[in-house]
């Protein structure tokens, strides 16, 4: 059995929320490591892009929020499925809540299970979990691209579909006249990656591609700071590849080699620990991102369902 703590559950301690606001009526909360979340003003209208792990957690931000706008929330849009993004989402009181039609099917197929893990494995994120009503749902979804009029001279959101990364339903959220771009957790900056449920080799090179085509200036990852300018922006793009890259690499030679999903963690996390080793939820996300991508190339297609007994066992095996 490990020694260490599982996951994030020793990581109690508050983190500092910065609310940043990027132009006319678009802002961006970060909290050092902690999941981003951001809200953009239609002429009278919000969108509001992520919803955080709890009502509670959410009040917090809206009230953060209501000290720029009064407007009311009439979408909020969900990145991708993931418990501590879509929990909170009762406080938004949105018109239409919206995501990919691939993650409305995974909420249906796993979102129980991925509750449970998630409040497990990062309890400081699920602040009063008895504030959730229970699962989020959709209520708008589609495949590729939608678009919102935001009025007046305020132009569109473009939601797009980049293709298999993080999870298979990630979407991105892009403002092209200010060239603003919030990509969910397919982008981290400066923060951990988590790939316990993704498709490595897609995410690695033509989904990234296609968020890398929008020519963003201004970047809102899943975590960590908001990246500003188009070299920065590339920097974060690459940093996310170059993980993802270096983890596929160092755990394909121990499977290749008929090794042992020990051996190609102690691998991974010796070639990845230099550069990556002290950013937020490292330590946290690496035993699942490894079991991952030992299944990835084992052929199993879909990533297997989380549950808190298989993460502890993965914890206890990897750790």
């Amino acid at each position: 059995m490990s020694h260490k703590s599982f996951a994030s559950s020793a990581d109690l301690a508050d983190k500092e929320q910065t609310l940043e606001i990027l132009d006319d009526g678009v802002y961006a909360l970060t909290a050092e490591g902690d999941p981003n979340v951001g809200a953009i003003e239609g002429e009278d209208f919000l969108v509001c892009f992520e919803a955080l792990a709890t009502p509670v957690a959410a009040r917090e931000w809206l009230a953060r929020l209501r000290e720029h706008t009064g407007k009311p929330v009439r979408y909020l849009v969900l990145s991708h499925y993931h418990a501590v993004r879509t929990l909170g989402a009762s406080a938004f009181d949105a018109d239409v809540v919206v995501a990919h039609e691939n993650t409305k099917a995974l909420i249906a197929e796993r979102g129980k299970e991925d509750w449970a893990s998630e409040f497990a494995r990062m309890p400081r994120l699920a602040k009063s979990p008895e504030s959730v009503p229970g699962l989020t749902w959709p209520t708008l979804t589609f495949s590729d691209r939608l678009t919102i009029d935001l009025g007046g001279e305020r132009g569109e959101l473009v939601l797009q579909y980049c293709g298999r990364g993080h999870t298979e339903g990630d979407i991105v959220a892009w403002l092209p006249r200010r060239k603003i771009l919030f990509a969910g957790d397919l982008v981290e900056a400066q923060a951990a990656l988590y790939t316990g449920d993704a498709f490595h080799r897609d995410w690695s090179t033509s989904t990234l591609d296609n968020v890398r085509a929008f020519g963003a200036e201004v970047l809102i990852g899943g975590r960590g700071a908001v990246t500003h300018g188009r070299d920065g922006v590339d920097a974060a793009i690459d940093q996310t590849r170059t993980f993802l890259d270096v983890m596929l690499r160092e755990v394909s030679a121990v499977f290749d080699a008929g090794g042992t999903l020990k051996e190609a963690f102690e691998r991974t996390h010796a070639a990845l620990s230099p550069r990556y080793g002290r950013w937020p939820i490292f330590e946290h996300c690496l035993p699942f991102d490894v079991s991952r991508a030992w299944d990835e190339l084992a052929g199993i297609e879909r990533p297997v369902i989380w549950t808190a007994k298989r993460d502890r066992e993965v914890w206890d095996q990897l750790a």
